[in-house]
């Protein structure tokens, strides 16, 4: 019989290596969120992290699309991928989230790594392992939080080295993992989730609510109310702000002129481009561009 497997936990507890802004960066963050946190809009960093949901149910929501999680389901998540974290109503949940960027590897380790770091970029990017997989990663995961307590001179670089090996382990088991998304209940509130996602997949083309209630099936009264229920916006709010944070992601990300971006995130007109961002962002997509580099 396997036991349970154990994950040291300490809420509040924190280990930094560095800035976000640094090429080689570490935070892991141990703590607990409730329902009141959620975030009203799906987010994106510039480095990668992983969620490791500690608890009983929570949700991530990926790129518009829906993904419940089960105790100890680890979410990795690329840089530039739009996501939130969804808590239910109830207790906080606790959780582990690990926010990270590692340097440009040696060419000579360069494809191993380009493998390795694959596992951000899965079509479902969520990973469920059986009681004794998990405890091979907790194994790495506990002499890592073990170390961040540790007054050690070269503690950043055993921390380091061992998160290269967390990273390994998870894809070396990765063929082992049993977490399918499922389909999800015919409920309103999923319904519209299926929406968010196919607002997602197609934002750089000409959508209203009145095609998006054809397209679905359903009323545009229907679709307007139960949309703004279960997300909190507007279709057509919603809309423009999937299509601004895509706009940011190129403008970071790419040298893509900012006529070009409007054009592919789905602007009819260049004015309303400029409208729209400086609503949502306070600032010019130039000034933007320029401050955020």
């Amino acid at each position: 019989m396997i036991d349970s497997p154990s994950l040291l936990y300490e809420q509040a507890y924190a280990i930094h290596i560095n800035k976000p802004s640094d090429d080689l960066f570490y935070y892991f963050d141990y703590d607990e969120r409730h329902y009141s946190i959620n975030m009203e809009f799906q987010h994106f960093h510039t480095f990668y992290e992983i969620f490791m949901l500690l608890d009983t149910e929570a949700s991530h929501i990926i790129d518009g699309t829906y993904y419940p999680l089960q105790k100890y389901d680890m979410v990795f998540l690329r840089p530039a991928l739009l996501h939130k974290s969804e808590y239910p109503h109830g207790k906080p949940r606790k959780r582990l989230v690990i926010d990270f960027a590692v340097p440009a590897a040696n060419p000579l380790l360069k494809h191993s790594m380009e493998r390795i770091f694959g596992l951000f970029s899965a079509p479902t990017p969520i990973y469920r392992f059986s009681a004794d997989k998990q405890q091979l990663l907790f194994d790495i995961l506990n002499d890592i939080f073990n170390q961040g307590k540790r007054l050690d001179p070269v503690r950043d670089f055993s921390i380091h080295t061992k998160f290269m090996e967390f990273l390994y382990t998870v894809y070396e088991q990765s063929r082992f993992n049993i977490y399918e998304p499922g389909r999800l209940p015919d409920t309103p509130a999923f319904r519209m989730y299926t929406i968010t996602a196919w607002i997602h997949r197609h934002y750089a083309q000409e959508m209203t609510l009145e095609t998006l209630a054809d397209r679905f099936n359903i009323s545009s009264c229907y679709l307007s109310h139960q949309f703004r229920k279960v997300t909190g916006f507007s279709v057509i709010n919603y809309i423009q702000m999937t299509r601004i944070k895509n706009v940011q992601q190129l403008l970071l990300y790419s040298d893509k002129k900012i006529t070009t971006i409007a054009e592919e995130c789905g602007f009819s007109s260049f004015s309303q481009f400029n409208r729209t961002f400086n609503t949502f962002c306070h600032m010019s997509p130039s000034k933007y561009r320029s401050s955020a580099k």
